[in-house]
């Protein structure tokens, strides 16, 4: 087992790593709209779901995979309104590979973020 972190995404905000690599499968920790500093960015879903995608990119490259190596994601949103915002921008992440995925909406995330997003992906 190997624990991934990278100071190119935001740190943990709890008792928990960024990921786990664990026999050639990389599991990731739930990104939010949260910058490498650890500041909430300011604006629609649209631009909190880059930056979560921005997030994500950074500890999968840590791990040594990367979104075209993603099997299963998993995202999490605080409103079903925005799930057309979302998936537009989550489209643009997975245009030509389309990983499972399972998207459910919640009564809260950290911070009070729009969506949060965790993935599953395999090592190079």
């Amino acid at each position: 087992m190997h624990v991934v972190s990278t100071k190119k995404a935001p740190a943990a905000i709890g008792p928990y790593s960024q990921g786990i690599v664990v026999n050639n499968l990389f599991y990731s920790s739930g990104q939010i709209p949260l910058t490498q500093e650890g500041v909430m960015v300011e604006g629609d879903i649209t631009e909190q779901t880059h930056q979560v995608f921005q997030n994500l990119q950074a500890v999968l490259e840590e791990a040594g995979a990367s979104l075209e190596t993603v099997v299963k994601a998993t995202v999490f949103i605080k409103d079903m309104n925005d799930f057309g915002s979302i998936n537009e921008v989550y489209g643009q992440y997975f245009d030509q590979h389309k990983p499972a995925r399972s998207c459910v909406e919640v009564a809260r995330l950290p911070k009070d973020a729009g969506v949060e997003i965790e993935v599953i992906a395999l090592v190079k």
